[in-house]
C-alpha cells in the first residue's frame, strides 16, 4: 500500500502520509525551537508570564504559520519530563518509539466503539489484555479488560462492578433502595479517585472508610480488619476493600494477601490500584513486591507512568469477563447481535466510553520491541536511581529523608537546624515554589496524613531512566541552596 500521489500540504488536506511528511517536520523543528527557548525543565517565570504569553500565542487568527508558532509556543510552556531536574510527578518522559507509533494511531484514527471501525485495533486490544492479565497473573482464558484513560477512570469501573456484583438486584433503575449502606474500604494514602468514584456512584464521598497506614503509607491489615468490623456493626455493607500497590506518594505497596483474605471474608470485592506499581510488574527484581495481585477482582494499571507511553496508557483488568455484566449493552448501529453470532467481535461492553482510541497499540508496541525484559530494565534503573538519591539526602545535614525508597519515589524536607514545624513547613512550600520560578526544577511537594503543622514534605518521583545520580544531586543541591535563599529572605523570592 502506498500514500498516493503528494497533494499540497493545505489546511484542510486530510493526514495522508505525504501531506503529513512536511507538517512532521514541521513539528519537530518547533519543538526543538521552543525547547531550545525554554532552556530548563520549565518557563521560567511562573503563571503571570505564561498567561500572558497564552493570550499573545492566541491573538493571531487565520494565521498560515499556526502550526509552527503554536507548536513552538507548547514546547516552550511545556513541563520537560525528559528533563532529570522535572521529577515532581507520576509523569513519564515517553519512548520514541511509543511516541511514533501514537503517532499512527492519531492518522490512521481507528474508534473500537466498533468492528467495523476498527478491525485490527479490536484484535490487538483483545491480546494485550490476554498477556496483561497473564503479567498480573490471572488466567487469560477468564480473564478480561479494557484500555482506559488512567487509573482514575480504571478506579472508577472497579468500583462500578464491585457495587453491582456484591449487591446483585438491589441496584434497580432507581438506584440503591432505603436501607442499603454500602462502604469501601481503602486506605488513607489510597488515590483520591476512590471518593470521586464513590459519589459518582451515588454512595457518597462518606461510603468511604479510610484505613489507617503505616509511616511508609502501606495500609494496617489489622485497622483494616477493625474498620470492616466496625462497618458490619454500623449496618453498612462491605462492597470493596481497594489496595493500593504504589501510592502516589511513596511508591507503598499495601499488603495484598491480608486485603484479599479480609475482602473474601466479608463478600467484598477486591480493587487492586496498582497504576503506579504495576511497572513493578516488569521487573525481576521488584514484581515479589506485588505478590497477591492475583487474588485481586480487578487491577488498575497505568503504563503512562512507569511504563514510557505517551498518556493514555490505562489499562482496567478483571479476573473473571462475567464481572462486566452490568456494562452489557446493545446498540443497533454498533453491535447487533447477529453481527456477534456471525463472528464479529464487539469492545462496547468493556468501557465506560464509546468512541475510544486504539491507545493498546503503543504499548504492543513496545513490548514486541523490547519485551518484558527490556522495560524491567529501565524500571530497575530509575529505582536504583531513588537508592541513590535517597542516601544523598541522608549524607545532607539540612535535608531530612521520610522513609526507603519503595518504587522510583524519593520523599524528604529540607530541615534546617533550629527551624520549627510551622517554619520548616513554610520553607519547603516556599522553596518548591522559588524553584518554578526560576524555571530551574520541579520538585514535588505532598503532606503526611494527620493534623497540625510538619507534615509538608517534598517528594522526586524518579521516572526518566537515563538520569543519573549527579543529575539528582544537583537538584538536591538546587533544593538546598532555595531554601537558604527563602529562609535568609524571610519568605519566597519574588
Amino acid at each position: 500500500m502506498t500514500g498516493g500521489p503528494a497533494e499540497p500540504a493545505r489546511p484542510a488536506a486530510l493526514a495522508r502520509p505525504a501531506v503529513l511528511r512536511p507538517l512532521l517536520d514541521l513539528v519537530l523543528t518547533a519543538i526543538e525551537a521552543g525547547t531550545a527557548h525554554r532552556g530548563g525543565p520549565l518557563p521560567p517565570g511562573g503563571p503571570g508570564p505564561i498567561a500572558d504569553r497564552t493570550r499573545l500565542a492566541l491573538s493571531v487568527r487565520d494565521d498560515p504559520d499556526a502550526l509552527l508558532r503554536l507548536t513552538e509556543f507548547l514546547a516552550y510552556g511545556t513541563a520537560d519530563p525528559a528533563d532529570p531536574a522535572c521529577a515532581a510527578h507520576l509523569h513519564c518522559p515517553p519512548l520514541a518509539l511509543a511516541v511514533a507509533a501514537d503517532l499512527a494511531v492519531s492518522a490512521l484514527n481507528p474508534s473500537l466503539d466498533s468492528w467495523d471501525q476498527a478491525p485490527a485495533a479490536t484484535g490487538l486490544e483483545t491480546a494485550l489484555i490476554a498477556e496483561l492479565a497473564e503479567l498480573v497473573g490471572f488466567d487469560p482464558a477468564p480473564a478480561a479488560g479494557v484500555l482506559t484513560t488512567g487509573g482514575t477512570e480504571s478506579n472508577l469501573m472497579g468500583l462500578l462492578l464491585a457495587r453491582d456484583r456484591v449487591l446483585g438486584g438491589e441496584v434497580g433503575l432507581d438506584g440503591l433502595p432505603p436501607g442499603v449502606r454500602p462502604v469501601i474500604l481503602a486506605s488513607e494514602a489510597a488515590h483520591f479517585s476512590v471518593q470521586r468514584a464513590a459519589a459518582l456512584l451515588g454512595l457518597g464521598e462518606r461510603a468511604v472508610r479510610t484505613v489507617r497506614a503505616d509511616r511508609e503509607l502501606r495500609m494496617d491489615p489489622d485497622a483494616l480488619a477493625a474498620e470492616l468490623r466496625a462497618a458490619v456493626r454500623a449496618g453498612q455493607r462491605p462492597i470493596a476493600v481497594v489496595a493500593t500497590a504504589g501510592t502516589t506518594d511513596t511508591g507503598a505497596v499495601d499488603p495484598l494477601h491480608p486485603a484479599a483474605e479480609l475482602a473474601a471474608e466479608y463478600g467484598a470485592w477486591l480493587h487492586v490500584d496498582a497504576a503506579y506499581g504495576g511497572g513493578a510488574l516488569l521487573s525481576d527484581r521488584l514484581a515479589p513486591l506485588l505478590d497477591g495481585i492475583a487474588r485481586a477482582d480487578s487491577v488498575s494499571l497505568d503504563w503512562h507512568k512507569f511504563g514510557w507511553q505517551p498518556a493514555a496508557a490505562g489499562v482496567f483488568l478483571v479476573r473473571r469477563a462475567e464481572s462486566y455484566g452490568s456494562l452489557a449493552r446493545r446498540a443497533a448501529y454498533l453491535n447487533p447481535a447477529d453481527d456477534e453470532r456471525a463472528g464479529y467481535p464487539s469492545l462496547l461492553g468493556r468501557s465506560l466510553r464509546t468512541t475510544r482510541r486504539a491507545d493498546a497499540f503503543k504499548l504492543l508496541v513496545t513490548l514486541r520491541t523490547l519485551g518484558r525484559a527490556g522495560l524491567g530494565v529501565l524500571v530497575d534503573a530509575c529505582h536504583e536511581l531513588a537508592l541513590a538519591t535517597a542516601e544523598s539526602v541522608r549524607q545532607a545535614d539540612e535535608l531530612e529523608l521520610h522513609c526507603p525508597p519503595v518504587l522510583s519515589t524519593v520523599v524528604f524536607r529540607y530541615r534546617p537546624a533550629g527551624a520549627g514545624p510551622e517554619e520548616l513547613d513554610r520553607l519547603n512550600a516556599g522553596l518548591r515554589r522559588a524553584l518554578l520560578r526560576s524555571g530551574r526544577a520541579v520538585v514535588g511537594r505532598t503532606e503526611l496524613p494527620g493534623r497540625g503543622p510538619g507534615r509538608i514534605r517534598l517528594k522526586l518521583t524518579l521516572l526518566n531512566p537515563h538520569s543519573t545520580p549527579a543529575d539528582t544531586r544537583a537538584l538536591l543541591a538546587a533544593v538546598l541552596a532555595a531554601g537558604q535563599r527563602v529562609r535568609d529572605r524571610g519568605g519566597e523570592e519574588q
